[in-house]
């Protein structure tokens, strides 16, 4: 028997109810149908509800406080940002301009059916990081001083994640998280000593974050001062007498070690008219025996001063040919080999000559002849009594 039956009965047998059969229809068996939203801090963003059947049933969109924002198409809380979109009976659709994180939270759609049916939908605002800044780094920094480079980005939901690279490579820094209020602050740092190989170093800071489609970054090179490092360079290796030839001090220090100072054997440079100095070369013009000796070059910055030398030779080109070491290097290899070979036939010959007798070979020991070859050994020896012991085999 069903429901309905069992009540009709009970009223014909005057229990005194009262029977109202209600037919369900339209928007009163239904939920509202909403959908959870992710917006950027400062971007607009709508919000739907709608229901497949409705018979002409209001529909209400209220914010986290509770606060009525729209019934139907009437507006209800004074807020500029919140406009309508569509308002129908079978869909609600509203923008929220300029999303700050203040609109993060439940948002319920109701549908005014008897009881009031409602279905929550949740805004989630992602906190756009502000673009990082690297502090710390006073410029110009002296060799062997530690530095820390801060990186810091604010504003960001959830808290952004922070990168450092050392030119193309990545390298670990130390993070620290903080909150404010709905954002974070993330600052990241390094802590180093600074060497010469420091020197215009780029650090880049990158800033990843859910609201981003390509990392911020930021980059600061670095400037390392330093003292200076010569040495001297030559054009040619064996230099002779009438001969053009160049030395070059190399430099290296950071400022620039300047100005470069020539000297001979202590002393300044004999010649000037065939020693020209031009900025960190000097150039002899015609090469002779008088410019043997040992050249300096010195240069100097703030931090320090260094020097290099270079000793001279000059050869006789009647004595030596620009090709002569090789083939000196050629005879000293061969006079080597004829001198080892020589005395490994000595010492071969000496071996053979020691020992010098007839010996028996494995082939004459397994052969039916043996016997023989075994008198003959002995009677080459003289017939000596022990003739058995002096035999030798080779294996």
């Amino acid at each position: 028997m069903s429901a309905q039956t069992s009540l009709q009965a009970a009223a014909r047998k005057g229990h005194g109810f009262c029977l109202k059969i209600i037919n369900i229809s339209g928007g009163q068996g239904q939920f509202p149908i909403t959908q959870n939203v992710t917006a950027l801090e400062g971007s607009a963003t709508n919000m739907t509800c709608r229901v497949d059947f409705n018979d002409n049933t209001s529909l209400q969109w209220s914010n986290p406080a509770q606060q009525t924002l729209f019934f139907g198409d009437k507006k209800a809380l004074r807020d500029n940002r919140i406009e309508l979109v569509r308002a129908s009976w079978q869909e609600l659709t509203i923008r929220i301009n300029d999303v700050s994180l203040a609109d993060e939270g439940q948002y319920t759609c109701s549908l005014f059916t008897m009881p009031v049916k409602t279905t929550k939908a949740f805004l989630t605002v992602l906190g756009v990081p502000e673009r990082p800044e690297i502090t710390g780094f006073t410029s110009p920094a002296l060799e062997g001083e530690v530095i820390t480079l801060t990186c810091t980005t604010a504003g960001s939901k959830p808290a952004a994640h922070i990168r450092w690279l050392r030119n193309d490579k990545e390298v670990q820094g130390t993070t620290e998280v903080s909150a404010s209020g709905k954002s974070f602050t993330v600052r990241s740092s390094l802590h180093f000593q600074v060497g010469r190989g420091d020197d215009g170093v780029a650090y880049t800071c990158m800033v990843d974050h859910l609201s981003l489609s390509n990392p911020y970054m930021t980059t600061e090179v670095l400037e390392v001062h330093y003292a200076p490092h010569l040495e001297i360079t030559h054009s040619m290796i064996i230099p002779q007498e009438g001969q053009y030839f160049k030395l070059e001090c190399v430099s290296r220090g950071n400022p620039i070690p300047e100005p470069v100072l020539w000297s001979k054997d202590g002393g300044e440079l004999p010649d000037v008219e065939r020693m020209i100095v031009e900025g960190r070369e000097l150039t002899i013009t015609t090469l002779n025996k008088t410019d043997n000796g040992t050249y300096r070059c010195e240069a100097s910055n703030h931090l320090g001063t260094s020097s290099a030398e270079y000793i001279l030779f000059v050869y006789d080109p009647n004595a030596i040919g620009q090709h002569g070491p090789d083939h000196a290097l050629i005879g000293g290899v061969v006079a080597v080999v004829v001198f080892i070979t020589l005395c490994l036939i000595i010492v071969l010959g000496r071996y053979l000559a020691r020992h010098k007798g007839t010996y028996l070979t494995h082939e004459a020991k397994g052969s039916e002849d043996a016997p023989d070859a075994d008198t003959a050994i002995i009677n080459a020896e003289g017939n000596h009594v022990h003739a058995e012991e002096k035999k030798e085999y080779f294996i």
